[in-house]
């Protein structure tokens, strides 16, 4: 199946490609930035939406877009700007439990479809010496609340309850049983 992907995420596009999908991907340029009092739900809810409406105009490809966010103690934790954010990112991470929201939404002609999907993660205490190693690897960076769970940071978990695909950037599970939805709607 063909599917345009609204988004720049090679862990998106790995994820997809690996089941077959053949995409065409579009970086849609929107401002990310959380309203003011917006919740963590509500921001990837709207960002999805924006993202897929900013290239709806193929109206021969479904269109999916994603926008995944870190939440640790009522903070949305973003893509670290330097090492000094990844250090902050990754000792407030350790020993605690944090959740990773994805929201996504397909586009096909008028109708939408928008979901929102949530992992509790919960982190082990993490040494100093280990937070300095892991951003010595460069991986924290471009990647929300800091760290890729399909990498180094696989050692930092204690326990995940929900989607580990989700933790990547995508919710294959639910994206395929709402692209089913929204295929034969």
């Amino acid at each position: 199946m063909n599917l345009l992907l609204a988004s720049s995420s090679p862990r998106r596009k790995m994820l997809l490609e690996g089941l077959g999908f053949v995409l065409k991907i579009v970086s849609p340029e929107i401002d990310e930035m959380p309203l003011a009092g917006e919740a963590p739900r509500d921001l990837v809810l709207r960002l999805s939406r924006q993202k897929a409406q900013a290239v709806s105009a193929h109206p021969d490809l479904i269109v999916l877009a994603a926008d995944t966010i870190v939440v640790c103690q009522n903070q949305i934790l973003g893509k670290p700007l330097d090492r000094t954010e990844a250090k902050q990112f990754l000792s407030k991470l350790s020993g605690k439990n944090h959740q990773v929201l994805t929201g996504y939404t397909f586009l096909k002609g008028a109708r939408q479809l928008s979901r929102v999907v949530v992992t509790e993660v919960f982190f082990r205490i993490l040494k100093e010496r280990e937070i300095e190693s892991y951003i010595a690897t460069q991986e924290p960076y471009d990647k929300a609340g800091g760290y890729a769970i399909q990498g180094a940071a696989s050692a930092f978990i204690d326990i995940i309850e929900g989607s580990f695909t989700n933790v990547i950037g995508l919710p294959m599970k639910e994206v395929l049983e709402s692209l089913e939805q929204i295929s034969h709607d």
